[in-house]
């Protein structure tokens, strides 16, 4: 799936979701370290766990985030 972000510094988000798991997540723009690292880290986990995790987190004074933006695109791809 590809994801347009809002509000954030990257411009989109690419990922699968296989039987409800997170697979082959990938941002363009963004922070490369961090957003690699988060990346990472929810490969293989359950969805609506990285949903409970990432959702809420702000960056600065944004109201949203990089992984903020992912939750809402992973809440989309579940509906």
């Amino acid at each position: 799936m590809v994801y347009k972000t809002k509000g954030v510094c990257s411009k989109e988000i690419n990922f699968d979701l296989v039987d409800g798991k997170v697979h082959n997540v990938s941002f363009v723009g963004g922070c490369n370290g961090n957003l690699k690292g988060i990346c990472s880290l929810i490969e293989g986990q359950d969805a609506n766990e990285v949903i409970k995790r990432l959702e809420g987190i702000q960056c600065g004074f944004k109201s949203t985030s990089c992984p903020d933006q992912l939750a809402q695109a992973l809440k989309s791809a579940l509906q």
